[in-house]
């Protein structure tokens, strides 16, 4: 049994589809079938249900699969932990967040202390950074709501307001607070379901009777403020994520502890560089001054 043929297919159990495992891979199809034919020639059972291009995993293949994401998932640690030990000052970061907003403030620290170290980030929903948590692959994510599991870390760093954001000319600009109650027939703009602050923000709702109507749902929560801004329609926006705009006005809520918790959550099995404990000890620090502030 090969390494290639391990790394194989894991490609092609996670995408169920030949012609995308192989362009992920960088490899033709046929390169790609062989090797994992003869992988199953080894192991002397088929691991995929075919149905044309697509694969599905039958029950040899499911019991495999864990398995083999174990093995390569040690390996990578291994690789990584040499690469730590050979090169402290350099490597790469691989982050996750669902909340972005203070992001740039924690990098832009991060980067003072460890000037040749990159990162990679990716904006994904709870879902999508859960599977990628239990893959091991990603250092740290700052996740609103926390996310919890037997083989994951989890840091709560931040309790973070959740404000309904108006534009000035609204009937509710010259207040600053408000009760949800109020908003049952207003217009919304805010992210895709899946995103925690949305879900959270839509439980809260319907549990004092309405759901909120949407106009504009997307991934880009910066975006949101630009169309309060507009009037196309009004937001729930976190404290953290609230920009000092002219012609917006932010209200606090009424009768409901409206909250994001914001945590610092990672894999515990995956190996954490010195880099990445470093990062770790930025984003605390960050979040304890941003606590005293508001305290203040």
């Amino acid at each position: 049994m090969e390494l290639l043929q391990l790394q194989y297919f894991l490609a092609v159990a996670r995408l169920e589809h030949v012609t995308e495992a192989a362009r992920s891979l960088h490899v033709t199809q046929s390169s790609l079938s062989k090797t994992i034919q003869r992988l199953e020639e080894d192991l002397g059972v088929p691991l995929f249900d075919r149905i044309g291009r697509r694969l599905r995993l039958n029950e040899f293949g499911s019991r495999f699969l864990r398995r083999a994401e174990r093995a390569l998932f040690e390996l990578e640690q291994g690789k990584q932990e040499i690469s730590d030990l050979s090169s402290p000052e350099h490597g790469t970061l691989e982050l996750a967040v669902t909340t972005a907003s203070t992001l740039p403030k924690i990098l832009r620290e991060f980067r003072k202390k460890r000037p040749y170290i990159q990162f990679h980030v990716q904006m994904l929903t709870t879902q999508e950074m859960v599977t990628l948590l239990h893959r091991g692959e990603v250092d740290f994510c700052l996740s609103s709501p926390p996310i919890q599991g037997d083989d994951i870390g989890c840091q709560i760093v931040y309790i973070d307001p959740i404000l309904v954001a108006v534009p000035k000319g609204h009937r509710l600009a010259d207040r600053s607070s408000v009760s949800l109650s109020e908003l049952r027939d207003e217009w919304f703009v805010g992210v895709k379901k899946g995103y925690g602050t949305r879900d959270l923000v839509d439980a809260i709702c319907k549990s004092v009777g309405f759901a909120p109507k949407y106009v504009y749902e997307g991934d880009e929560p910066a975006r949101l403020s630009t169309l309060v801004e507009a009037e196309i329609g009004i937001a729930f926006i976190p404290s953290t994520a609230r920009f000092s705009r002219e012609h917006i006005k932010y209200l606090q809520v009424e009768n409901h502890e409206l909250v994001r918790e914001i945590a610092l959550v990672w894999n515990r099995s995956r190996y954490i560089s010195r880099a990445a404990l470093e990062f770790r000890e930025v984003v605390v620090q960050y979040f304890e001054a941003l606590s005293k502030q508001t305290i203040n």
